[in-house]
Formats: structure tokens, sequence, C-alpha cells
């Protein structure tokens, strides 16, 4: 096994030194960090626009695909909304200190179980340049240092980011180690990450299969993992086909590049010649691959569906059903295809939306709704560092609080034991 290189443990132990700051940080200095990176991102905005033309002609000459230009891309828009995202995070309570639970015991202590900082992150993600900013602010917002390896596709804009988080921490007075990316595309790094026990707590990757089987397969540091995002919808025999058609369609085609893109349709039989036919031919309208099973294959503009189809992460205009008989069939099919990510229920029945609850695991469940909201923005978190589908410590989106662990302040008076 090869050394962990001079470069990264500098960058360990610098960042070791700032988690152990950050962890008594004034709640009003992290949220003035982040105000300021906000301004200093925005006034920053015509370089860091230009650093992504950079990166998508990059992207083009690589021949990415539409899915993946989508998440590279930048404009003032989404800039505005990675800089709300950062004043949102400010303006959150602070997690680090509060009381989680308390009480006394007849020896005369008193117990208090109170969040404490993690201490040092290391994220590895891939296209989003958007995470460079969310992952950035939750560290810092949670008392944590963070260790960013960004992908060599997003590399320039995720620098340029990264330059106006560290211009809040400066203008903060807090230790600009605190949020570190590492300036280089080269593999080794992420290797090494992998291996940073003394110097990184846990690690966060964020992106496709490939990367995070490696890291779950490489890593000596713990993982939060956030694995593929293999979303089912039902549509139940009760479901209302107004809300129905027009929540599929959301799920499928708001933006398709995200892991919360819905990537099967699962129809209850009853319905597959009125509203389960209408949804379908509203996906095909809108310009989506349907690759259906037995019993929808009789249906206008679809194709075939391959084994394979099901359970796979399509990050585009695809989208696989199928038909089950009912909620228990759905249930099955998500148990043997699904990511544990998100799954909604389109139902008016109250029985078959329990049962869908009760019946499945996955980190987010919903009913009536698309799983275009799975997504730490739209949970009231302000933002992201990625969807955990894990069963230890972290589930669904991962938010300041989810990056905190606790300890116990146990207050005596004298107090011995006999």
């Amino acid at each position: 096994m090869t050394e962990i290189s001079a470069e990264m443990l500098e960058m360990g132990a610098r960042a070791r030194v700032a988690a152990s700051q950050l962890a008594t940080a004034a709640p009003q200095a992290k949220a003035q960090a982040l105000d300021a990176a906000a301004n200093a991102l925005w006034a920053a905005r015509a370089e860091i626009l230009a650093a992504n033309l950079r990166v998508l002609q990059t992207g083009r000459d690589k021949g990415l695909s539409g899915a993946m230009m989508d998440r590279l891309m930048l404009d003032e828009g989404r800039l505005q909304g990675i800089a709300q995202a950062l004043r949102d995070v400010a303006a959150q309570p602070d997690p680090v200190g509060a009381v989680m639970a308390e009480w006394d015991r007849p020896t005369g202590l008193h117990i208090q179980r109170v969040r404490t900082p993690l201490g040092v992150i290391g994220v590895i993600y891939e296209s989003r340049p958007n995470v460079t900013a969310d992952a950035g602010a939750l560290c810092l917002k949670s008392g944590n240092a963070v260790i960013l390896r960004g992908g060599s596709e997003s590399f320039h804009s995720s620098r340029a980011i990264h330059a106006a988080l560290v211009a809040g921490l400066r203008a903060a007075g807090l230790p600009e180690d605190a949020i570190q990316l590492v300036q280089t595309t080269d593999r080794a790094a992420v290797s090494d990450m992998l291996r940073m026990v003394e110097h990184i707590d846990v690690i966060v990757p964020r992106g496709g299969k490939g990367l995070v089987g490696l890291v779950q397969r490489e890593a000596r540091v713990p993982v939060f993992a956030h694995l593929e995002g293999i979303c089912h919808i039902y549509v139940d025999a009760s479901a209302d086909a107004e809300k129905a058609r027009r929540v599929v369609l959301n799920a499928k085609t708001r933006r398709t590049g995200v892991c919360g893109s819905a990537e099967c349709l699962l129809i209850h039989r009853d319905i597959v010649e009125g509203l389960g036919a209408q949804i379908i031919a509203d996906l095909v309208a809108a310009g989506v691959e349907m690759r259906v099973g037995a019993g929808l294959q009789h249906l206008p503009g679809v194709v075939a569906a391959k084994p394979d189809d099901f359970g796979h992460e399509f990050l585009d205009m695809i989208m696989a059903a199928a038909v089950v008989e009912d909620v228990e069939g759905a249930i099955a099919h998500i148990r043997a295809y699904g990511s544990q990510h998100t799954e909604s229920v389109l139902a008016e029945d109250g029985a078959v939306v329990s049962r869908f609850f009760a019946g499945l695991d996955s980190a987010i469940l919903m009913h009536n709704a698309s799983t275009q909201f799975a997504d730490g923005g739209e949970f009231g978190l302000g933002a992201e560092i990625g969807i955990a589908t894990g069963k230890m410590h972290a589930r669904g989106p991962v938010g300041a609080e989810q990056l905190t662990s606790f300890k116990y302040l146990v207050t005596g008076d004298g107090t011995i034991r006999a």
C-alpha cells in the first residue's frame, strides 16, 4: 500500500487544528462567515461563470451526457440559489451545544446529552459544483472542518466557489483551514483521504455507484453512504387522476440528473387501461423513453424493458415501468430493485398509504408528492451534504444537525457512588 502523500497529511493536520477552533466558535461568527461567503460568491459571479464555461467546454469535449452537463452547468439563477442556501444555513439555529435530552437520577446526578461536532469531515464528490458550497456551509455550521475533493469535471467551478467560502471565513475571523479544497484532480488524493484515519473522522461520498462503491470498499474511515437514487413512484387504484398525472410528470422530468428523479413507475393492474395509460402517454409526449414490462407493451410509444432496466439509475429522460397487483406488489418490487433512497405512493386510500409507509424502509417515503422533493433545502435544512441511504447515524438529507454527534454532561454535588 502506498504511503499517504505529504500534501494530504499536511491538509489533514491543518484541518484538525481548525476543527479544534471551530468546536468552540461563537454561533454568530459562523453565521457571519456564511453570510459573507454568500456576498463574496455573488460579487464574484462573473469569474465563477467564466470558470464554469471552461468546465462545460471540457465536458462537451469529453462527450458527457446531457444529464451530466446539466449537473455541471451554472448560471446566474443557480448561483443565486447557492448564495441563498448559504444564507439559509447561516440563519438556522446552531446545533453545537444544543441539549438533546436531560434528566435527573436518584443519585443526585443531573445528566444532559448535548450535540458536539464530529471533527474533520472528508467530502468526495463528482460533478455538481454546488456541493462545494453546500458541504462547506453545513460543515462550518456544525462546527466541523472539512476537506473537499471535487471531481475533475467541475474542478474550475469548485475552486471559484471555494474562494468565496474562504473569503467568508476570513471576514469572520475564523480559520481559513476550516474549509479546504484538494488542489489536484489526481485520483490518488481520494485513496489518501480514505486512509487518513488520524486526520478525518468521517467520509461522505456524493456521486454515482462507482464512486460510492469504491469508497465503501476501500475506506478505513467511517462512511456516510449516499448511494444511487433508484426512486420509485407507485400509482394506486385509489389515486386521484389529476394529482397523479401532475406528480409523476414532475418526478421524472423536472430535472432528470438529480438523485430524486423518479426512475421507475409502478401501476396498479386495475388502472392500466385508464389512468396508467394516460400517465405513460404524458411521459412519452414529454420526451421520456418509456421502457415497460409485461402488460404495458401494447401502449403507444413505449419500448419493451430489459431485465436490467429495473433497478437502474438512468439520470436521463428514460424511465422503467411495471404493472403490480396492488400495494403489496409495489412493496415487493421496490424491495427487490430499490436503493432505499426515496419512494412515493399516489393514493387516496389511507390504508394503502399506511401499508406503503410501514412496508418499506427507504430513507424517504412520500405520499402524493414528487420524489424531486428529496432535497435538504426542500426539507428546510438550508442545504444538504447528501442523501444518506445507510442505517447508521444519519439517514435521508444530511444537514448540519446530522453532522454532529453527542456527548454527556454529568453534574453532581460532591456525589459519590455507593
